[in-house]
């Protein structure tokens, strides 16, 4: 992937795993478009990077995924890239009693959203040169954690669905790519739950450069050795996580 004069879309990315891509690609000579729900955050994070653009928008609702559409392609007629990042993680016990609205708007951040913004943007991004969609999944796509396990469900299905699109625009000029995350030291789920994770600029540095130099799918740390591992590696380290948060 070529890091410069791309015009890209990043959901979720005024925080966090966006903010810290946008970072890069901008310093790498390429527009960014952040898309998010809070103006404050990204009116934040165009104070933190100068030249970033922002949308403020709810990408869990359809018709702001729409909305979202007209009005990239209409301001940014160049967008080529198609960064689908943005994501919720709730820690939850499936038993107990909760409306069901809250697990429905995790579902459809995290899955519907890119599976929607992807099929909306897919006639522009057919005319542009150097086109990509690329989806952010996780190592917990691949070994689930059983204390957030919509969220491990949803980004399951994104991997899926990543490989799916990948083989459907095969024949086409647009690229289909996933970065696979770990834990990484970001306010995902909730401030100071994931202070364990590795250091999101070591991450981003990583994730960019292996994209620049060509490859379609790349983790880090222990996402990395999940996405390459066998099925009885997957189980073990399954196992593992989840018995440590076993009451």
């Amino acid at each position: 992937m070529n890091l410069a004069g791309n015009t890209i879309l990043i959901t979720g990315g005024a925080t966090g795993i966006g903010l810290a891509l946008a970072q890069r690609f901008v310093a790498a000579g390429s527009t960014v478009i952040a898309v998010g729900r809070r103006p404050e955050v990204l009116q934040a994070a165009q104070r933190q990077l100068p030249g970033l653009h922002v949308y403020a928008g709810d990408v869990a609702q359809p018709e702001q995924r729409a909305a979202l559409r007209d009005w990239v392609t209409r301001e940014f007629p160049t967008l080529n890239v198609l960064i689908n990042n943005a994501g919720v993680q709730r820690r939850l016990q499936l038993a107990d009693n909760e409306d069901w609205a809250a697990r429905q708007q995790e579902i459809a951040i995290n899955l519907e959203a890119p599976i929607h913004l992807s099929t909306l943007l897919l006639p522009h991004l057919q005319q542009q040169p150097g086109a990509a969609i690329i989806n952010v999944t996780s190592g917990l796509a691949f070994t689930p954690a059983a204390f957030a396990p919509i969220y491990s469900a949803t980004k399951a299905a994104l991997h899926s669905f990543t490989i799916s699109l990948r083989e459907q625009l095969r024949n086409t000029g647009i690229r289909v790519l996933e970065i696979v995350p770990p834990a990484v030291n970001t306010d995902l789920g909730g401030a100071g739950l994931h202070t364990f994770g590795v250091p999101v600029n070591d991450f981003a540095d990583s994730i960019v450069e292996r994209l620049a130099a060509g490859e379609q799918e790349v983790g880090y740390g222990t996402s990395e050795e999940r996405r390459l591992a066998s099925r009885a590696e997957l189980d073990a380290a399954t196992e593992a996580m989840n018995s440590r948060f076993r009451q």
